[in-house]
């Protein structure tokens, strides 16, 4: 367990994962910048400050149990140790839960899915990132995992590119789930389409892929970005009781007399 965590992180600290790091944290400041409420947690990766832009009064990050003990010294202090499927939280009490590539590296995603459900507010937010299988990282990483089963060892640890622990879902399956568990997706987005290269000179020399991926070929982006929202049904949110009153006047009284 604990060379598989020492391998995730380390990842994040090459070339392409510095690149991807850089993209995600955009997307992350962009999407939580203007939710509101008063309790917010990010659940996995401390490498990557998912709240930073979000102004509630409490935000909490949060290593799931299962990653704790590959945390390095160098990684931002870890507020909360807990179970991704068992969250420490009551029903219905944060306003916004991150998810950067927490339910690829757990071991029951759907639960983990359903615990957050659980914890959110009805018209809460939560913010999931994750690597596409249908992208030319999946491809080379799916080639490297087929050269392993096949045991050709030589060629499999070139091949691997992305972290070896990560059981990728594809973005599709993702809103199938969300869709089961009452989520509507407010918004989705995909990035970083430089080709699956080790060497941050050789990624600058394809930045010019991330303008023409976005425009002709958006769905085979490296990693996808959703936003999605719980819905309640039955339920519709009011506005406050009190509306100011117009003073009613007096209703006309007429008048007789006797002449």
């Amino acid at each position: 367990m604990t060379a598989k965590i020492i391998g995730l992180t380390d990842w994040f600290s090459t070339a392409p994962g510095q690149y991807l790091l850089a993209w995600e944290q955009a997307q992350f400041d962009l999407a939580v910048a203007d939710v509101f409420g008063y309790n917010a947690l990010q659940l996995g990766l401390p490498e990557l400050a998912g709240l930073q832009a979000n102004r509630m009064p409490h935000r909490w990050l949060a290593l799931p149990e299962v990653l704790q003990t590959g945390a390095e010294d160098s990684a931002p202090r870890v507020a909360l140790i807990t179970d991704a499927a068992a969250l420490p939280f009551p029903e219905a009490s944060l306003d916004l839960v991150v998810l950067p590539h927490t339910l690829e590296f757990s071991a029951d995603p759907h639960h983990v899915l359903r615990e957050v459900e659980r914890v959110l507010v009805p018209e809460g937010r939560v913010v999931i990132s994750g690597f596409n299988p249908a992208s030319l990282w999946g491809l080379r990483q799916g080639r490297g995992r087929f050269c392993a089963r096949l045991g050709l060892n030589a060629f499999s640890a070139s091949s691997l590119y992305l972290p070896e622990a990560g059981d990728f879902i594809g973005p599709w399956r993702l809103r199938d789930w969300l869709r089961l568990l009452s989520f509507e997706v407010e918004s989705d987005r995909f990035g970083c389409y430089r080709p699956a290269m080790r060497t941050d000179t050789w990624l600058q020399r394809y930045a010019w892929l991330d303008r023409a991926g976005a425009r002709w070929w958006p769905i085979f982006g490296a990693v996808y970005f959703v936003v999605a929202v719980k819905r309640v049904r039955g339920m519709r949110l009011l506005g406050p009781a009190w509306k100011p009153r117009r003073a009613t006047s007096a209703a006309p009284v007429p008048v007789t007399h006797r002449h």
